[in-house]
């Protein structure tokens, strides 16, 4: 099996992008929304002042933002990934990206209609994230969907030669159930922390079972 894209978002002091700088994931996370976990993109610039991201790509996390404010932001912040996690249009996104060199990503909760939905905005993005669906959340919920649904959900990604990142309750524990799905990407935040804090230990021991089970299965 192939190592998965791996990204571990929601970082949100120059301590947690240290200790995930220093990780195997390939994509490091920054959320510019109400959150729990949000980040000052002067903040950010500040943290990757400081710390050797070096083989990482950053992705900066939008919801509902305005468009030439994500393009200000993905600019003074040196973002290579815009992660979209609202109710973005097309239209949004088109005219986003005719602003901005960076990948785009659109996030969308797992149900009855996400692949519908994926096919109507494959012609504007580079990717998908496919989380749980929430009532009052976005993302960030540490709560998982059926994992049941992943090959579907790579198959529709496959067929238009997009990204792949499954997110929602992927944690050490549960790491190895979701590589059972062959996941092309697996996006984290809360599975890697503890007392609201990004855990070396717990990434380690997710990288450890992770690789793990990628060795096994080859």
């Amino acid at each position: 099996m192939e190592k998965p894209s791996l990204k571990y978002c929601g970082i949100h002091s120059l301590e947690d992008l240290k200790v995930t700088a220093r990780s195997k994931a390939d994509y490091l996370g920054f959320i510019f929304a109400e959150s729990k976990r949000s980040a000052d993109p002067e903040d950010v610039k500040l943290w990757c002042g400081k710390t050797d991201t070096a083989g990482k790509k950053l992705v900066g996390v939008f919801v509902n933002e305005n468009i030439c404010r994500i393009a200000e932001i993905v600019k003074d912040a040196g973002l290579d990934v815009i992660q979209l996690h609202g109710d973005e249009t097309a239209a949004d996104i088109k005219r986003l990206k005719n602003m901005t060199d960076c990948e785009i990503w659109k996030a969308l909760h797992h149900g009855n209609d996400t692949v519908q939905r994926m096919a109507s905005f494959a012609p504007y993005i580079d990717g998908y994230v496919i989380d749980s669906s929430v009532k009052g959340l976005r993302g960030g919920t540490g709560v998982s969907f059926s994992w049941d649904s992943v090959p579907m959900y790579k198959d529709a990604a496959q067929r238009e030669g997009k990204r792949l990142f499954i997110a929602g309750g992927v944690n050490p524990d549960t790491i190895a159930g979701l590589l059972k799905r062959r996941p092309p990407g697996i996006d984290l935040a809360s599975g890697i922390e503890e007392r609201g804090k990004k855990s070396e230990k717990l990434i380690g021991l997710l990288e450890e079972r992770m690789f793990e089970h990628v060795f096994i299965s080859e």
